[in-house]
């Protein structure tokens, strides 16, 4: 979803004309819409599973909930990534970043730029998409048992917000991209919650930033390898505004503000003092990424990395929240 921003620019001269489609349009349409890459939907099962045990505190209400949200949430990322695909193209960084010069880059993941879809119909579904995930957030809302308000404009903040991550006001566009990726899982994770409970325990809000840097220490990754395409549209990330070195030592300096965020949390009993333990190997599998970037130089494995460390990292959550559930 980092691949791409905008720019107020035109279109590049010349796009590529429209191949001939090879897959289906739902295939097409699924790969606009980034579905393979699930791992911003994994939040909602972090928050289930704080509220999983004892047995039979999880209603049919409730459940039905993390559903809707679940589902609600896939249609406002497919809006969010459809139009980021769009702002790519007519600023021509995702030609440039999936271009000839980059042989590792799936074109195909940009049907845009492979020709697949033109910018109307990419439009047309990022908005239906948007409009079944406000419909699907209302629906969330009304089988909520619990409607403390920072939830109910959490839903409002998150689907406005997201749409405006590369079109819109174009929040990536002036220096917002690695705040915003930890702010969207952070929600993404908090919102079911509270909604279910009423409240937010410091555990869970810990887990939320967790969850945020997935997104985030994936994303770092992918604004490295695409430093050059960024720099010629003006998308001020922090790899196309500092050096290579500055940018190693930003990565390095996430990388450990994130270590230090699960066993401060251990040490001062906001989580379980053994909660550093279950996450450690997360935390190795970081340490893996950072060394496969910086130190052998291949960005891109260390990128598919990140996901690895996502999705171990919501794993080790969900069974730390098992834990702890049945220790309490």
């Amino acid at each position: 979803m980092t691949d791409s921003t905008l720019t107020t620019t035109t279109a590049p001269a010349g796009p590529p004309a429209p191949a001939p489609r090879t897959d289906s349009r739902l295939r097409t349409y699924a790969r606009l819409g980034k579905l393979d890459v699930y791992d911003y939907y994994l939040g909602t099962f972090i928050a289930l599973s704080a509220v999983l045990l004892p047995v039979g505190t999880l209603t049919g209400r409730t459940g039905a909930l993390f559903g809707v949200f679940l589902v609600g949430q896939v249609f406002l990322l497919m809006a969010m990534t459809a139009f980021d695909d769009v702002t790519g193209f007519r600023d021509g960084s995702d030609i440039t970043n999936y271009g000839p010069d980059h042989p590792l880059r799936n074109v195909n993941r940009k049907p845009l730029v492979a020709g697949a879809l033109r910018v109307p119909e990419a439009l047309r579904f990022a908005w239906v998409s948007a409009v079944a995930a406000a419909l699907l957030f209302a629906v969330t809302a009304a089988l909520a048992p619990h409607r403390p308000a920072w939830t109910t404009i959490g839903l409002v903040v998150l689907w406005v917000v997201t749409l405006q991550y590369s079109y819109g006001v174009k929040l990536s566009y002036h220096g917002f991209q690695e705040l915003y990726l930890v702010a969207l899982g952070f929600a993404l994770v908090i919102l079911p919650y509270g909604m279910v409970t009423g409240r937010a325990t410091g555990f869970l809000l810990v887990q939320a930033v967790l969850f945020g840097f997935g997104p985030l220490m994936f994303g770092v990754y992918s604004n490295t390898n695409d430093v050059d395409g960024d720099r010629a549209v003006g998308r001020p990330t922090v790899a196309a505004l500092t050096s290579e070195r500055g940018n190693a030592r930003f990565i390095g300096a996430l990388s450990l503000v994130e270590f230090l965020t699960v066993a401060v949390a251990s040490l001062t009993g906001v989580a379980p003092w053994w909660f550093v333990l279950v996450m450690l190997p997360a935390s190795l599998l970081r340490l893996r990424q950072y060394l496969l970037g910086f130190r052998a130089g291949d960005i891109m494995r260390a990128r598919r990395t990140g996901f690895a460390v996502h999705r171990l990292g919501v794993v080790l959550m969900i069974v730390a929240n098992l834990l702890a559930t049945l220790g309490a």
